[in-house]
Protein backbone atom coordinates (compact mmCIF):
# COMPACT_ATOMS: atom_id res chain seq x y z
CA UNK A 1 0.00 0.00 0.00
CA UNK A 2 1.13 3.30 -0.76
CA UNK A 3 0.78 5.81 2.38
CA UNK A 4 -0.69 9.04 2.55
CA UNK A 5 2.63 10.69 2.36
CA UNK A 6 3.77 9.18 -0.99
CA UNK A 7 0.40 9.78 -2.30
CA UNK A 8 0.95 13.58 -1.68
CA UNK A 9 4.31 13.39 -2.58
CA UNK A 10 2.99 12.80 -6.10
CA UNK A 11 0.17 15.06 -5.82
CA UNK A 12 2.68 17.86 -5.61
CA UNK A 13 4.82 16.57 -8.03
CA UNK A 14 2.00 16.81 -10.50
CA UNK A 15 1.12 20.23 -9.52
CA UNK A 16 4.62 21.83 -9.48
CA UNK A 17 5.29 20.46 -13.75
CA UNK A 18 1.68 21.32 -14.70
CA UNK A 19 2.18 24.96 -13.41
CA UNK A 20 6.07 24.73 -15.31
CA UNK A 21 4.29 23.94 -18.35
CA UNK A 22 1.65 26.12 -18.10
CA UNK A 23 4.05 29.02 -17.48
CA UNK A 24 6.01 27.44 -20.42
CA UNK A 25 3.80 28.89 -22.30
CA UNK A 26 2.47 31.96 -20.87
CA UNK A 27 -0.35 30.73 -20.26
CA UNK A 28 -3.54 31.51 -17.52
CA UNK A 29 -5.33 28.78 -15.83
CA UNK A 30 -8.16 30.27 -17.96
CA UNK A 31 -6.15 29.89 -21.24
CA UNK A 32 -5.24 26.41 -20.16
CA UNK A 33 -8.75 25.42 -19.25
CA UNK A 34 -10.47 26.24 -22.60
CA UNK A 35 -7.09 24.34 -24.52
CA UNK A 36 -7.59 21.66 -22.66
CA UNK A 37 -11.50 21.82 -21.59
CA UNK A 38 -10.71 20.89 -18.00
CA UNK A 39 -12.70 23.26 -15.83
CA UNK A 40 -10.24 26.55 -14.04
CA UNK A 41 -11.71 25.20 -10.49
CA UNK A 42 -10.25 22.14 -11.17
CA UNK A 43 -6.90 22.85 -12.71
CA UNK A 44 -6.46 25.19 -9.25
CA UNK A 45 -6.89 22.53 -7.44
CA UNK A 46 -3.93 20.41 -9.07
CA UNK A 47 -2.12 23.49 -9.30
CA UNK A 48 -2.22 23.44 -5.16
CA UNK A 49 -2.13 19.48 -4.52
CA UNK A 50 -5.39 19.70 -3.25
CA UNK A 51 -6.77 16.90 -5.29
CA UNK A 52 -5.70 13.52 -7.66
CA UNK A 53 -7.21 13.84 -11.00
CA UNK A 54 -8.74 11.38 -13.08
CA UNK A 55 -6.69 9.52 -15.78
CA UNK A 56 -9.40 11.32 -18.03
CA UNK A 57 -8.45 14.77 -16.85
CA UNK A 58 -4.68 13.64 -17.22
CA UNK A 59 -5.60 13.34 -21.08
CA UNK A 60 -7.37 16.25 -21.45
CA UNK A 61 -4.69 18.05 -19.79
CA UNK A 62 -1.69 16.66 -21.78
CA UNK A 63 -3.88 16.91 -25.17
CA UNK A 64 -4.43 20.56 -24.32
CA UNK A 65 -0.74 21.45 -23.68
CA UNK A 66 0.80 19.51 -26.16
CA UNK A 67 2.77 16.62 -23.97
CA UNK A 68 2.60 12.98 -23.13
CA UNK A 69 0.60 12.27 -20.34
CA UNK A 70 3.92 11.63 -18.61
CA UNK A 71 5.64 14.67 -19.28
CA UNK A 72 2.32 16.07 -16.83
CA UNK A 73 4.55 13.80 -13.97
CA UNK A 74 8.53 14.09 -15.32
CA UNK A 75 10.25 15.77 -18.36
CA UNK A 76 10.60 13.20 -21.10
CA UNK A 77 13.15 13.62 -23.80
CA UNK A 78 13.14 15.29 -27.20
CA UNK A 79 11.53 13.16 -30.21
CA UNK A 80 14.85 11.34 -31.44
CA UNK A 81 13.08 9.90 -34.95
CA UNK A 82 12.97 6.68 -35.69
CA UNK A 83 16.09 5.54 -33.61
CA UNK A 84 14.28 5.26 -30.23
CA UNK A 85 14.42 3.26 -27.16
CA UNK A 86 13.31 3.08 -23.89
CA UNK A 87 13.97 0.73 -20.80
CA UNK A 88 11.82 0.19 -17.10
CA UNK A 89 13.55 -1.51 -14.85
CA UNK A 90 11.29 -2.86 -12.15
CA UNK A 91 10.44 -0.99 -9.22
CA UNK A 92 10.59 2.49 -11.42
CA UNK A 93 7.64 3.86 -13.23
CA UNK A 94 5.57 7.47 -12.94
CA UNK A 95 3.51 6.85 -10.11
CA UNK A 96 0.02 8.45 -10.23
CA UNK A 97 -2.81 7.23 -7.24
CA UNK A 98 -6.32 7.68 -7.63
CA UNK A 99 -9.30 6.70 -5.36
CA UNK A 100 -10.12 3.45 -7.70
CA UNK A 101 -6.68 2.74 -9.47
CA UNK A 102 -2.97 2.66 -8.74
CA UNK A 103 -1.30 4.03 -12.22
CA UNK A 104 2.62 3.22 -12.54
CA UNK A 105 3.07 4.60 -16.44
CA UNK A 106 5.71 3.23 -17.98
CA UNK A 107 8.98 3.79 -20.22
CA UNK A 108 7.57 7.74 -19.74
CA UNK A 109 11.11 8.87 -20.80
CA UNK A 110 10.05 9.29 -24.59
CA UNK A 111 7.78 12.12 -26.07
CA UNK A 112 5.47 11.69 -28.88
CA UNK A 113 4.68 8.04 -27.86
CA UNK A 114 1.52 6.69 -29.46
CA UNK A 115 0.35 4.62 -27.25
CA UNK A 116 0.72 4.97 -23.27
CA UNK A 117 1.73 1.38 -21.42
CA UNK A 118 0.79 1.12 -17.26
CA UNK A 119 0.61 -1.37 -14.95
CA UNK A 120 -2.42 -0.56 -12.66
CA UNK A 121 -3.70 -2.13 -9.69
CA UNK A 122 -7.30 -1.80 -9.69
CA UNK A 123 -8.44 -1.66 -5.85
CA UNK A 124 -10.61 -3.45 -3.66
CA UNK A 125 -13.21 -0.99 -3.31
CA UNK A 126 -17.41 -0.80 -2.77
CA UNK A 127 -18.11 1.20 -6.19
CA UNK A 128 -20.73 2.94 -6.80
CA UNK A 129 -23.47 2.87 -9.91
CA UNK A 130 -21.94 6.12 -11.35
CA UNK A 131 -18.39 5.99 -9.96
CA UNK A 132 -15.48 5.22 -12.15
CA UNK A 133 -16.73 5.68 -16.12
CA UNK A 134 -14.61 6.78 -18.71
CA UNK A 135 -14.65 8.48 -21.96
CA UNK A 136 -12.20 9.91 -24.17
CA UNK A 137 -10.82 9.62 -27.94
CA UNK A 138 -8.37 6.36 -28.75
CA UNK A 139 -8.42 3.04 -27.64
CA UNK A 140 -7.47 0.86 -25.01
CA UNK A 141 -5.90 -2.96 -24.41
CA UNK A 142 -6.11 -4.47 -20.89
CA UNK A 143 -4.04 -7.85 -19.76
CA UNK A 144 -4.76 -9.40 -16.58
CA UNK A 145 -1.94 -10.36 -14.11
CA UNK A 146 -3.54 -10.54 -11.07
CA UNK A 147 -7.03 -10.87 -9.46
CA UNK A 148 -10.76 -10.43 -11.59
CA UNK A 149 -12.06 -7.39 -12.66
CA UNK A 150 -15.18 -6.03 -14.42
CA UNK A 151 -15.25 -4.32 -17.51
CA UNK A 152 -18.53 -2.35 -17.79
CA UNK A 153 -19.11 -0.53 -21.43
CA UNK A 154 -21.98 1.36 -22.57
CA UNK A 155 -23.42 -1.04 -25.28
CA UNK A 156 -22.47 -4.52 -23.80
CA UNK A 157 -22.77 -6.49 -20.57
CA UNK A 158 -20.48 -6.22 -17.64
CA UNK A 159 -17.64 -9.23 -18.57
CA UNK A 160 -15.75 -10.65 -15.58
CA UNK A 161 -12.13 -11.20 -16.80
CA UNK A 162 -9.47 -13.18 -14.51
CA UNK A 163 -5.82 -13.37 -14.78
CA UNK A 164 -4.76 -14.44 -18.16
CA UNK A 165 -7.43 -12.69 -20.18
CA UNK A 166 -7.76 -9.71 -22.06
CA UNK A 167 -9.77 -6.98 -23.30
CA UNK A 168 -9.41 -4.51 -26.48
CA UNK A 169 -11.64 -1.70 -26.75
CA UNK A 170 -12.93 1.73 -28.15
CA UNK A 171 -12.48 4.52 -25.59
CA UNK A 172 -15.07 6.93 -27.21
CA UNK A 173 -17.41 3.98 -25.68
CA UNK A 174 -18.15 4.83 -21.56
CA UNK A 175 -16.40 2.60 -20.03
CA UNK A 176 -15.02 1.43 -16.51
CA UNK A 177 -13.09 -0.83 -15.11
CA UNK A 178 -13.75 -2.28 -11.44
CA UNK A 179 -11.83 -4.40 -8.99
CA UNK A 180 -14.20 -8.03 -8.80
CA UNK A 181 -12.60 -9.73 -6.22
CA UNK A 182 -11.60 -9.07 -2.03
CA UNK A 183 -8.27 -8.31 -3.44
CA UNK A 184 -6.51 -5.86 -5.54
CA UNK A 185 -6.31 -6.98 -8.93
CA UNK A 186 -3.28 -5.68 -11.33
CA UNK A 187 -3.67 -5.23 -14.93
CA UNK A 188 -1.15 -3.99 -17.82
CA UNK A 189 -3.21 -1.33 -19.41
CA UNK A 190 -1.71 0.22 -22.74
CA UNK A 191 -3.97 3.39 -24.16
CA UNK A 192 -3.35 5.14 -27.68
CA UNK A 193 -2.59 8.87 -27.05
CA UNK A 194 -5.71 11.35 -28.48
CA UNK A 195 -4.60 12.72 -31.87
CA UNK A 196 -2.62 16.49 -31.65
CA UNK A 197 -1.91 19.31 -34.43
CA UNK A 198 0.45 17.65 -37.04
CA UNK A 199 2.74 19.80 -35.73
CA UNK A 200 2.64 17.35 -32.28
CA UNK A 201 0.87 20.38 -29.91
CA UNK A 202 -2.29 22.02 -29.19
CA UNK A 203 -3.09 25.30 -30.60
CA UNK A 204 -2.77 27.88 -28.80
CA UNK A 205 -5.65 28.98 -26.50
CA UNK A 206 -6.72 32.70 -27.15
CA UNK A 207 -5.79 35.25 -24.93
Amino acid sequence: MVNQTTVQEQESALAARLKALRLERGWTQGQTSRASGVASSTLSKIENGLMSPTYDVLLRLAHGLGVDVAELFSPAQAHMGAGRRSIERKGHGEVHETPLYRHVLLCSQLSHKQMMPFVTRIKAHGVQPEEGWSQHDGEEFVYVLSGAIALHTEYYQPAILQAGDCFYIDSRMRHRVINHGPDDAEVLWVSTQPHMSDAGHAPAPSP
